[in-house]
């Protein structure tokens, strides 16, 4: 495969409190958070319309597992349902089953360290 990973497409952390901390972020640095986080809107070299995720999650979330870290990335791919074959024919660790909605396809991995990692193709039109 040529194009794997085409950018970030989301950053998650765990905090204890998701809503006082958008509200931070919102009132210190100027994030236009909602129920999600806040969405960053750029443009790919193509000049299509790209989006990126910042999301802070409740600390007792389920969604990083089975990483036992704070944090997971989300990835942007170009084909995912050819990249999780590729992944999985080179030995890496899929997680669950690809989803898909309206707004993109999600597959997960595991790295080296257990870090889970999140392959989104996405369909930003869908946000817009």
């Amino acid at each position: 495969m040529k194009n794997r990973v085409t950018g970030i497409g989301g950053i998650f952390f765990k905090t204890d409190d998701p809503e006082a901390t958008k509200k931070w972020y919102k009132n210190h640095l100027g994030l236009n958070t909602d129920t999600y986080g806040c969405t960053f809107w750029w443009q790919d070299e193509n000049g299509n319309k790209c989006s990126t995720q910042w999301s802070p999650f409740a600390a007792d979330t389920k969604y990083f597992s089975p990483s036992k870290k704070e944090f997971m990335i989300n990835y942007r791919v170009d084909n995912l349902v050819e990249l999780l074959k590729v992944l999985k024919k080179e030995g890496v660790t899929i997680v669950g089953e690809m989803e898909e909605y309206d707004y993109g396809k999600f597959g997960w991995i595991l790295d080296p360290e257990g870090n889970k990692i999140e392959l989104w193709e996405p369909v930003d039109s869908a946000f817009l």
